[in-house]
């Protein structure tokens, strides 16, 4: 469930750290990445209320995140430490991340490394560059002209958090296209960027608007079950509200090149999802 944990995870970053009005989370994923997220922001005094259907974000902005009064555990969850770290490297207050034993080994300075050249003081365990990672921000970011070595939604979303903190415009090119789930809820919550190919612009800073999501299901996982349908003959199968992102239907290529039959109905382009998917072999 990766791919849906980041989807998930980038909503409540953008959600959290919106500035007018509330914004309302439907069908959503109870999975610990996204939990940690919760947790997280929580920490950092954003009001959360969870009914136990619908998830309710009172955002402040990013100028109404106030100091936790400890570290934060963001468990097995690399989304959330390292687009957290885009947030907090714009705030004047200093912050300690940390997660479990597994997360602790991964490295980090993919992210720490460009954050630093905005300003922001990032410092891992014993001056590495593994969690616990702190950070110590600045309302003062400069913008950023960057070239990133890897394709990485993880390391671009966090940059663009703080590029939406920075007084100016900057730069991002990536190595390779890579999913832009963050990019498209940038403008579903009202900010502005721009994309062409490879290259991102951004300026800052920039505040945005609560929306209500309907969170798409995991294209990922669905893909076992569109498959098994395929390889059935005269079989039908149908899956509700999927996530149609571009950068993620592979599978919906190569199950067509294949001799499948694929449609989508009811699709929704505000949440990149299609409430059905029919997928059948005619022989």
């Amino acid at each position: 469930f990766h791919e849906l944990n980041l989807f998930l995870t980038a909503w409540h970053h953008v959600g959290c750290i919106s500035r007018k009005g509330r914004r309302r989370f439907v069908i959503f994923l109870r999975g610990e990445d996204c939990l940690s997220t919760l947790h997280a922001f929580q920490e950092l005094g954003v009001p959360i209320q969870d009914d136990g259907e619908t998830i309710t974000i009172t955002g402040q902005g990013f100028g109404g995140l106030k100091a936790a009064d400890r570290s934060i555990d963001v468990g097995n969850s690399g989304t959330t430490i390292r687009l957290m770290m885009g947030i907090l490297a714009g705030q004047p207050f200093t912050t300690t991340l940390l997660g479990d034993d597994s997360l602790n080994q991964r490295p980090m300075n993919r992210v720490m490394l460009p954050l630093n050249q905005m300003g922001a003081r990032l410092n891992g365990s014993n001056e590495s560059e593994f969690p616990p990672i702190t950070i110590q921000g600045t309302r003062d970011l400069s913008p950023i002209d960057y070239s990133m070595p890897v394709a990485s939604a993880q390391v671009k979303s966090a940059l663009l958090f703080a590029a939406l903190q920075a007084q100016g415009t900057s730069r991002i090119v990536e190595k390779e296209p890579s999913r832009n789930h963050t990019e498209e809820m940038i403008r579903q919550f009202g900010g502005e960027i721009t994309v062409k190919g490879k290259e991102i612009q951004i300026t800052g800073p920039q505040s945005f608007v609560g929306q209500e999501v309907i969170v798409p299901g995991d294209i990922s996982s669905a893909a076992f079950f569109l498959t098994a349908g395929a390889v059935l003959p005269n079989s039908e199968i149908t899956l509700e509200n999927v996530g149609i992102n571009p950068t993620r239907t592979g599978i919906l290529d190569v199950l067509e090149q294949m001799g499948a039959q694929i449609s989508l109905t009811a699709i929704d382009q505000n949440n990149q999802s299609a409430t059905n998917y029919y997928s059948f072999f005619l022989h």
